[in-house]
């Protein structure tokens, strides 16, 4: 296998002081220029297999391993992460434990000078791939100001500097917003194709990259359940485990017609079958309908809120003049691109900004879960962070209740998500606990599968039959188009639409779920989907009876 980029051979991996293997048995070769894309639910063990193949596991995180692993013919148990950088660009799942330097400029930079190379060409390396990023705004600005999103492109941007053999990228678009979401997998696609490079992608939104793979591993308890081609994939979900199938796929599956791997094949398929719908553009083409309820309490009020971040040359304007109104029980996703407000709102809202100007009401309080549940974790076990009887039922919710003797900082990332979430409202939602009136999420979805999403979309509409106001941001639309009544969309600090979710999640470029692209925005869910086909199926049989 002197010719693979990555070669692992009865890989068995378990991390210090676990109860069980992580990787278990892993046979697993890729080749130049392959795009090979990992699934599997949360805690499968994706993470942990892009860490083996960079050295993390096990020089970094310790542990017991079995069997063998190569990198670009480079045995991983003898040479660790340093030795391994010179070959494979690591992309984590939590970019800001990797940022080490104080500019971005500096940081895309490190890599290439550790590595000797001259001066010009850093600086050329940094310049194109600043560029091939979209980040070349950001070249000066100091890394401890950046946003979620922002951190995740410069981290990516310092993996590519090197132009590696291999790229190993642990869900690189859960903190992008769905047009930088893109513009990653197409630059993905392009480095794969033009540069050779081969791609290895652990990714929870399958439907925005399945369309550039040319394979499919899946994972199961830390084994390879599945390797293919992404269609078969997907025909492989659908029969064994749904959670992890494209709506598009799971839409097309009911209509009784091939899963398709990208929204292109699904339109041409439907188009080639006979129930191919004629529906308008969008469902809110009439105007936008006000979604506000009558009759109910405000829980969050922010009027001409303006808020300044940064200092000196830095100092910029993070809310312009934002006026926006929550009402008890409502759910409403806060989306936008990176950088456009959403986590400031969020803190502003909490109490955890200064606002220049402008004023903030929450008559019943307002809880804040952070962009990174990390900062929330103060024990070196789970079962401490929940105590009591309220912790034991919060960690159950979660499905967490079989960690409670794990240190936090050992967990998935879904499951650190989950963790945060019971934490937050451990004890708040009893009978003797009260509810804020506001509950406030930044990016709580980060490492969750399909199914913890719907739990957490399950959730929220509880909490918001309980009289709690729920506003999550969120650049999943796939997530937002589950649980929000309502969208509100922020460009550059100021709220540029507000509106029903059936009329901001559909007929759009970009801020539109798979469903909505599919069917020209008759829809945004699969269930929604399935009801169009249906009486499109329905009508065309009527037709043909008629003729």
């Amino acid at each position: 296998m002197a010719d693979a980029v990555f070669h692992a051979s009865g890989l068995t991996y378990r991390y210090p002081e676990a109860s069980s293997d992580a990787l278990s048995e892993v046979d697993l070769v890729v080749d130049p220029g392959e795009f090979v894309v990992i699934a599997g639910r949360s805690g499968s063990g994706k993470s942990t297999l892009l860490r083996a193949a960079c050295g993390l596991v096990p020089h970094f995180h310790g542990g017991r391993v079995e069997g063998e692993v190569e990198v670009a013919g480079l045995d991983a148990n003898s040479h660790g992460p340093a030795e391994l950088a010179e070959v494979v660009g690591l992309v984590a799942q939590e970019p800001e434990t990797q940022i080490v330097s104080t500019t971005v400029r500096a940081e895309i930079e490190l890599p290439l000078e550790l590595r000797g190379v001259p001066p010009a060409a850093r600086s050329r390396a940094v310049e194109e791939v600043s560029l091939a990023l979209a980040i070349d705004g950001l070249l000066e600005r100091t890394t401890d100001t950046l946003s979620g999103g922002e951190l995740q492109r410069v981290a990516l941007a310092a993996a590519l500097a090197t132009r590696p053999r291999l790229v190993l990228l642990d869900e690189p678009t859960s903190q992008l917003d769905p047009v930088a979401g893109d513009e990653l997998i197409s630059l993905l696609r392009r480095l794969n194709e033009e540069w050779g490079v081969a791609v290895l992608l652990g990714e929870h939104r399958l439907e925005r990259c399945l369309a550039a793979a040319t394979r499919v591993i899946a994972l199961d308890a830390g084994s390879i359940s599945f390797d293919g081609a992404p269609g078969e994939f997907l025909e492989w979900a659908l029969d064994t485990d749904p959670v992890l199938a494209t709506p598009g796929a799971r839409l097309l599956r009911e209509a009784g017609l091939p899963a398709p791997a990208s929204v292109r094949d699904a339109r041409r398929t439907l188009r080639a079958s006979s129930i191919a719908p004629n529906v308008p553009q969008y469902p809110g083409e009439g105007g936008t309908r006000d979604v506000h309820r009558t009759g109910r309490e405000i829980a969050l009020a922010l009027r001409d809120v303006w808020v300044e971040l940064g200092e000196g040359g830095e100092r910029t304007e993070a809310l312009r003049g934002v006026d926006l109104r929550i009402q008890s029980g409502e759910r409403v996703a806060l989306m936008g691109r990176n950088g456009a407000g959403k986590s400031t709102l969020l803190r502003a809202a909490a109490g955890l900004v200064d606002r220049q100007r402008g004023r903030i009401d929450a008559p019943r309080d307002a809880a804040l879960l952070p962009q990174r549940p990390g900062d929330l974790f103060v024990h070196e076990r789970v079962g401490d962070e929940v105590r009591g009887d309220a912790g034991a039922a919060a960690l159950r919710r979660f499905g967490l209740e079989f960690l409670v003797d794990s240190d936090p900082r050992d967990l998935s990332g879904g499951e650190r998500q989950r963790l945060a979430l019971a934490i937050a409202l451990a004890g708040r939602d009893t009978a003797d606990g009260e509810l804020p009136g506001a509950l406030l999420l930044d990016e709580p979805t980060r490492g969750m599968d399909r199914a913890r999403k719907a739990d957490l979309a399950e959730l929220v509409r509880a909490l918001a039959a309980s009289g709690t106001a729920v506003m999550i941001a969120t650049h999943d639309v796939e997530f937002a188009a589950t649980f929000a009544e309502r969208v509100v969309l922020l460009g550059r600090g100021e709220v540029v639409a507000d509106g029903s979710s059936e009329e901001l999640l559909s007929g759009g470029w970009y801020f539109s779920t798979e469903v909505a692209r599919i069917l020209d925005g008759a829809a945004t869910t699969v269930e929604q989907g399935s009801g169009v086909l249906r009486e499109a199926g329905g009508s065309a049989r009527t037709e043909e009876r008629a003729r």
